[in-house]
């Protein structure tokens, strides 16, 4: 098991995996910034490149919690500016990676699709992460996670029978089918290059992400093991025991016993009737086993019941909330949370054993420096200060 990160900005030395690997991020909304982060985490030196005339962001947070720019340098560019589009040819040019999140279209009106970037470096792995798709009828549609899953099919799927579909925050179609969808490509990518030499554009889109994590779903659907109507089946809260409880301090827990033996010793701590054992999987007794489960733990506070599962495999955990998370035991000693300047954050994932991870840390000031981080490219002075004069480069 690798050591605990260390904190490190985005021009300093890194450990990771990825180490020695330039990527270049187009500054965007969602999961292309939670991509960018894990890559700089994994040792990737990541350019943020941010529109110099880009407007006030939804959620503004200041810097020391804004994770979306830590771990990078950042440079402001004027993007509509022949100059300012060449500058990022030139700097694509050097970089092993390019990521962006816009709209169909967006970056070739730019001057800066795949054709024109692949032309300047053939060896450019060029990630593209869309909620559609790059074509299709909805390519060029404004979306949110909330929009890809309800056109995917999931959010009918999540929530309860007696409600409506409910919102999973946005980490179904944004985080894991966007994010970890886009590095997943650009890593396969980056692995055929290490044998053909060439690079390719990796076509990710949410809709088609969250639909992909949902396959093994459409399999159980498709053999007649799923039900197309919300909260009836196994793990949408339709069997009793596989749902959250409330408890009689108005906490909750969450039950998770699906397997025969976790359930029996499930039923055992609980004091649940014998018969509720063996018809587990009969839903003609769910109701009634429903009552009953919710009956018994109403008898005791949330903490009662993890003190008493807690050394069982009956899968039973206390809901706790995300600053309880934090402080839980098991977390605290794989050290799950990390503190990041003022921020308290999850630490870097996955973990590697022979390349400890570079926490990210809020930029500093060589990380904003036009003129260090295009050095770094290969810009000379003279250069650089011709770009400033002509008004391409922001602060």
């Amino acid at each position: 098991m690798s050591g605990s990160p260390t904190g490190a900005g985005a021009s300093t030395g890194k450990t990771g995996p990825l180490a020695g690997l330039k990527v270049i991020e187009m500054a965007g909304l969602g999961p292309v910034p939670l991509a960018a982060l894990m890559l700089s985490e994994m040792g990737a030196e990541v350019l943020r490149i941010e529109r110099a005339d880009a407007g006030q962001p939804l959620l503004s947070l200041p810097e020391q919690y804004d994770l979306d720019r830590h771990g990078r340098s950042i440079l402001k560019l004027d993007l509509k500016s022949p100059a300012g589009a060449d500058l990022l040819l030139r700097l694509a040019a050097g970089a092993d990676v390019l990521v962006e999140g816009f709209r169909p279209g967006v970056m070739e009106r730019l001057g800066l699709g795949p054709d024109a970037v692949l032309q300047r470096n053939p060896a450019l792995i060029y990630g593209r992460l869309t909620g559609f798709g790059q074509d299709g009828p909805l390519s060029g549609r404004a979306g949110h996670d909330i929009t890809y899953l309800a056109y995917a099919g999931l959010l009918h799927a999540i929530g309860r029978q007696d409600a409506p579909p409910a919102p999973p925050l946005n980490l179904v179609a944004d985080q894991g089918g966007g994010a970890m969808m886009l590095i997943a490509g650009v890593l396969a990518a980056l692995f055929q290059r290490s044998r053909s030499g060439k690079g390719q554009v990796v076509d990710a889109s949410m809709i088609e992400g969250a639909s992909m994590l949902a396959a093994p779903i459409h399999a159980y659907m498709a053999a007649g093991l799923w039900s197309d109507r919300r909260g009836d089946n196994l793990l949408d809260s339709g069997a009793p025991f596989y749902d959250t409880y409330e408890t009689a301090d108005a906490r909750h827990i969450a039950v998770g016993c699906l397997e025969p033996r976790f359930f029996a010793e499930f039923a055992r701590l609980l004091s649940l009737d014998e018969h509720f054992v063996g018809s587990q999987f009969d839903k003609s007794s769910w109701p009634a086993m429903r009552a009953a489960i919710a009956g018994r733990i109403k008898q005791k506070t949330r903490d009662e019941w993890a003190t008493l599962f807690a050394v069982t495999d009956a899968c039973v955990a206390p809901v706790l909330s995300l600053v309880e998370a934090r402080n839980h035991p098991h977390n605290r000693a794989r050290k799950c949370f990390v503190k990041s300047g003022e921020l308290d954050r999850p630490a870097p994932a996955p973990r590697f054993s022979q390349n400890p991870q570079t926490l990210a840390a809020a930029p500093d000031v060589a990380d904003r420096d036009p003129a260090d981080i295009l050095s770094r490219f290969g810009l000379n002075e003279d250069e650089i200060a011709a770009l400033a004069k002509a008004g391409v480069l922001g602060r």
